[in-house]
């Protein structure tokens, strides 16, 4: 039973904790498969037939981890140079960025630098950084090792996951590391393999409550 007041008036009503909110920045040339990784996470499919981004689009998923909910707004950007100007205000107070490449493109995996670089100068390390080699499901037409994608991680100090948006491959455990390194969840009880973490159980917000709109890749 609800205890009542000192003053003996109406019960005291427990504080509900903010739901956090993190927002997470999509990078990258164009056609790289931005907006299908973010579709493959947000609603599990894939659309061959993506329009190109114009501007910035913007969704949000709420993920329940086992000791905490926390609200992720993706922000999806468009590669087009055009664009270019715009998107130093949406790196600016983000949480993660997220830098994708195509493996079957190599100037895509050269021009991560100058992406990287755009995040640097907004937020210093002052952000988590996560470089992702997408379309795995083309290896016949790899252009980018492995390697070569682990090596310039490393020598900046980033995260680094191949993907496949078209297959589902490895969208689920980007995720994942995201989530393990947001701001906070260094206090997450430690478990081995990530156990803490319910398998990425999503539920889409409500319409009115953010407006989300359908984006393209």
């Amino acid at each position: 039973m609800a205890q009542a007041g000192e003053n003996g008036g109406a019960p005291a009503v427990p504080q509900i904790a903010p739901l956090a909110k993190y927002k997470l920045v999509f990078l990258g040339d164009q056609s790289v498969g931005k907006t299908s990784i973010i579709t493959r996470f947000m609603y599990d499919n894939f659309d061959k037939n993506y329009q190109a981004t114009i501007g910035i689009d913007f969704l949000s998923k709420t993920m329940y981890l086992e000791d905490r909910t926390v609200r992720l707004q993706l922000w999806d950007t468009a590669g087009q140079e055009r664009f270019r100007s715009l998107i130093p205000s949406y790196i600016r107070d983000s949480s993660v960025a997220v830098i994708v490449y195509d493996i079957t493109n190599r100037a895509s995996f050269l021009n991560t630098s100058k992406w990287i670089e755009d995040v640097r100068n907004e937020r210093g390390n002052d952000v988590v950084m996560m470089l992702v080699g997408n379309k795995t499901d083309l290896k016949e037409r790899r252009q980018v090792s492995v390697e070569e994608g682990e090596d310039r991680a490393k020598a900046e100090g980033i995260m680094f996951i191949e993907t496949s948006a078209k297959g589902g491959y490895n969208i689920k455990a980007l995720f994942r590391k995201l989530a393990t390194a947001l701001p906070g969840m260094e206090t997450a009880p430690a478990t081995s393999n990530n156990a803490n973490l319910i398998d990425i159980k999503l539920s889409a917000a409500p319409p009115t409550e953010d407006a989300a709109r359908t984006c393209a890749c």
